[in-house]
């Protein structure tokens, strides 16, 4: 779906707000522009082996700061879920079946059979895009696997701070709606027939996550690997807009944590740039 975050948070007693001159961060201070206090937004990656994330000091500190946590979705709100499973489902009675040819579609049951053990007429009516994530799982170098969303929501709970979401579960099922449903099961059955090499971008993005480096995050943002060369404009930079847009009120009101994907922050158009020409001051904060 969204691209993915990027960045392993390792534990460390760095305290706020230390600089990090290289920008290799995933956590940077919003300061600024008539601001009391200082907001902070953090890169996410949508999963991670449960034993990769471990927050630092600095990342804790700055969500105890915080009076809301803000995520891309209100994920603690149980209606964001129900509202999810019934907004998967593609228009005006689409099936799988009905966006291959015979040798395609047998080729996409076979593997959903025998390589995750789901028969794929339980999933007929489900956008392509979204049964993309259950490739995950053969991709990861565990068996245990979460989101740094989640463990974020749980350091809110411990903080007793309300999440809230930058949009809603039916805006993000809106955006697939956009594109094709040929074009995103072409997609799909690409990421199977390819098992080896998506692995290895998988890879790419980890690595470039758990060393937080967001010059390289960037360069595998613009690659034609991700899939964003077509949607960019959709997925990411109209998003970011508007996400700015709301969070200029957000903050003048009191100082948040955002997390959102890694993907978001770069860029001309990423979130770090955009705050930067609105006139805030956005800083780098060591991570380690």
């Amino acid at each position: 779906m969204l691209v993915y975050s990027t960045a392993c948070i390792s534990q460390g007693n760095t305290a706020l707000p230390s600089k990090n001159a290289k920008n290799n961060t995933l956590l940077w201070e919003i300061s600024g522009k008539g601001l009391t206090k200082s907001s902070y937004v953090f890169g996410t990656f949508h999963l991670l082996c449960k034993d990769d994330i471990h927050f630092s000091t600095a990342l804790k500190d700055a969500v105890a700061g915080s009076e809301d946590v803000y995520l891309e979705l209100d994920m603690d709100d149980p209606a964001t879920l129900m509202s999810g499973m019934m907004l998967m489902g593609m228009k005006d009675g689409k099936k799988l079946k009905d966006l291959y040819n015979a040798e395609s579609y047998a080729r996409l049951a076979a593997y959903f059979k025998d390589s995750l053990n789901t028969p794929i007429g339980l999933l007929q009516g489900i956008k392509p895009e979204f049964l993309v994530a259950f490739l995950y799982p053969k991709m990861m170098p565990c068996s245990s696997s979460t989101s740094v969303e989640e463990a974020i929501m749980q350091l809110a709970k411990a903080g007793k701070k309300e999440v809230k979401g930058l949009e809603t579960m039916a805006f993000q099922a809106s955006l697939f709606d956009s594109i094709p449903y040929e074009k995103q099961a072409e997609e799909l059955l690409n990421a199977i027939d390819s098992m080896e090499k998506s692995k290895k971008y998988f890879q790419l993005m980890l690595t470039a996550y758990k060393n937080q480096r967001l010059d390289e995050i960037e360069k595998i943002v613009n690659s034609d690997e991700s899939g964003f060369e077509e949607n960019q404009d959709m997925l990411l930079d109209k998003r970011n807009r508007n996400w700015v847009a709301q969070l200029k009120n957000i903050m003048r009101s009191n100082p948040v944590f955002i997390a959102v994907g890694a993907g978001h922050l770069v860029g001309k158009a990423g979130l770090i740039a955009l705050l930067r020409a609105e006139g805030y001051t956005v800083r780098p904060v060591e991570n380690r």
